[in-house]
């Protein structure tokens, strides 16, 4: 059975006569009749009632028309999404990201993606940069977000600088103090989050390069943990800058700048798979991506 036929068949019943269907069709009369007849023969029974100038279905013909009429109405839905999902508009996306990044950064992004695309479907999974990398390689995740790390499949583009900032609470004995340097902190409660992630290393290597040992008084699983502890001032920690913004606008936290040789900072990048074809919803979300940053995607 061809949709060709499936298209004459509804167009003469809504027609009543083969030469007005075989019009609108923009076919000649024989070949509109040929592909009716053929299809009498595919479902074995006739379907419609041959009336001189006109025809009109038979009971059969009756019993078949919503059927066919539906058929062609999916398939018309089909082609639509698949118009969409060429056009990024319709289909899915799905991300991999590192915690902080997912928490502070995404939710930006995608509200600025969801504005345009709303027929998209999203999907976001986390992890540490590693296993963002690996979910990239294993086709789980079309994009992801994490700390650049380099790999021969994969294509990274770094975004931004994610600063650390030191912050306390206001009533911490810093607090007026405009600039502290890392022999200041020796002793102060420091609160750390995630040892298995990269800003672990980089704290602790900040004050090993110093020659000191912080106190580590709290270590906790989370980013939004560790402020509520410090708003508490239960103590120090040295955050993504990104991670803090709204909290020292309000004045739950105090930042202090940290007088240091370099910035202490790691890069984020995003990252996909190269040479592979990209669904219209991925190359949307890559385009938007590279203009708020501010970046060049590879030709």
């Amino acid at each position: 059975m061809e949709l060709s036929q499936l298209d004459a068949f509804i167009t003469a019943a809504e027609c009543g006569s083969f030469s007005r269907a075989a019009e609108v069709l923009n076919v000649a009369q024989p070949s509109l009749s040929n592909r009716i007849q053929s299809l009498e023969r595919e479902v074995g029974q006739t379907l419609f009632e041959r009336m001189g100038r006109g025809v009109k279905l038979t009971d059969a013909g009756i019993a078949f028309l919503p059927y066919a009429q539906r058929a062609i109405r999916t398939l018309g839905d089909g082609l639509f999404v698949l118009e969409g999902t060429r056009e990024g508009t319709m289909g899915r996306l799905t991300i991999g990201t590192a915690p902080a990044v997912g928490t502070y950064v995404l939710p930006r992004l995608l509200k600025a993606f969801h504005d345009n695309h709303n027929g998209v479907d999203v999907s976001v999974r986390t992890g540490h940069s590693e296993d963002i990398l690996q979910m990239v390689l294993e086709d789980e995740v079309q994009v992801g977000f994490g700390r650049p790390i380099s790999h021969p499949e994969v294509r990274t583009l770094t975004l931004y600088r994610d600063e650390l900032v030191l912050v306390l609470s206001s009533n911490h004995r810093f607090a007026k103090r405009g600039v502290v340097n890392i022999p200041d902190l020796e002793g102060e409660s420091l609160i750390v989050f995630d040892r298995e992630s990269s800003y672990y290393t980089l704290i602790l290597g900040l004050f090993r390069d110093m020659g000191l040992l912080p106190h580590q008084q709290m270590f906790l699983d989370s980013i939004e943990a560790t402020k509520k502890m410090v708003e508490q001032n239960l103590g120090i920690a040295l955050l993504p800058a990104v991670s803090v913004d709204r909290e020292i606008k309000l004045g739950t936290l105090h930042k202090v700048h940290l007088d240091t040789p370099e910035p202490v900072h790691r890069d984020i990048a995003m990252m996909y798979r190269r040479n592979k074809p990209q669904s219209g919803p991925m190359e949307s979300f890559l385009s938007l991506v590279a203009e708020i940053y501010a970046v060049q995607l590879p030709a």
